[in-house]
């Protein structure tokens, strides 16, 4: 698998307002839940049954498929019936994600060498990934999801477990967009190929695997006080941002008392 810029048991509408998602050490996501409605957007339990294709059929799909795309990413079959080809992944990650500190860029001589810049180092830091990143990968039909993740993280020299993000398929169905969590085991580039080069049909999206559940024993100690260091400073953005509101409201008030005591009764 090469990197360049450029199922699970159900379906959910994962497309929440970050107003009621605080991404914090203390939870995956702390929900707002005490005033927020019951969701209306609810998760639809959809049986699958599948069945091989054969290599006929898959040779039919390829071409097919490429007859559709448009912008040279055509998929090649081999004659062992396996066959390579690319899908974009599109990064929407909210958390803080941990990398080496003070380490060069991988070059191409250590992407050819297999050469891992991170193991040269035991220190850590932490940032933000740009939000809604792209990045294109080169596969092949048994490249699974777990593979993929962990291509992705290689490529960003990112050293958290692997097990802390999932791959999802983004789909659009009767005016929802609808996200379901693929099975580390799938492979994304027999769905690319099932659903046809049309993005809109289906996309691919990194984000955090959300279990409902914070498995601490996961995270380092830098990490955790990392974690502490960015919730002091939501704390803190969040008094600011009160303080500025009210502040703004007494502003008002005192011009509108002045406008008023400033005309004859």
């Amino acid at each position: 698998m090469t990197v360049d810029s450029s199922m699970s048991s159900g379906y959910c509408s994962l497309d929440e307002e970050l107003e009621d998602c605080f991404f914090t050490a203390k939870t995956a996501f702390f929900r707002n839940v005490q005033s927020k409605q019951p969701s209306k957007n609810v998760c639809k339990v959809v049986e699958e049954t599948q069945h091989p294709p054969t290599l006929q059929e898959i040779k039919q799909k390829i071409d097919s498929y490429n007859s559709l795309e448009k912008h040279c990413l055509g998929m090649k079959l081999s004659e062992d019936g396996t066959y390579t080809g690319f899908i974009k992944v599109h990064l929407k990650l909210r958390r803080p994600v941990t990398v080496p500190a003070g380490i060069r860029p991988q070059s191409i001589y250590d992407a050819i060498k297999e050469v891992n810049p991170a193991a040269t180092t035991d220190k850590r830091t932490s940032f933000y990934l740009p939000l809604d990143a792209i990045k294109q990968l080169h596969i092949s039909s048994s490249t699974t999801v777990s593979e993929v993740i962990q291509g992705l993280l290689k490529k960003f020299m990112v050293v958290d477990n692997p097990h802390k993000f999932a791959l999802f398929k983004r789909m659009h169905k009767d005016g929802q967009v609808l996200f379901q969590k693929l099975s580390i085991a799938d492979c994304p580039l027999y769905l690319r190929l099932l659903a046809g080069p049309d993005t809109e049909a289906l996309s691919f999206v990194l984000k955090e695997n959300e279990t409902g559940e914070v498995e601490w024993d996961a995270f380092s100690i830098p990490e955790l006080q990392n974690f502490l260091t960015i919730l002091e400073k939501e704390e803190q953005d969040k008094i600011h941002q009160v303080q500025k509101k009210y502040d703004t409201f007494r502003q008002k008030l005192q011009a509108a008392l002045r406008e008023s005591q400033g005309k004859p009764g």
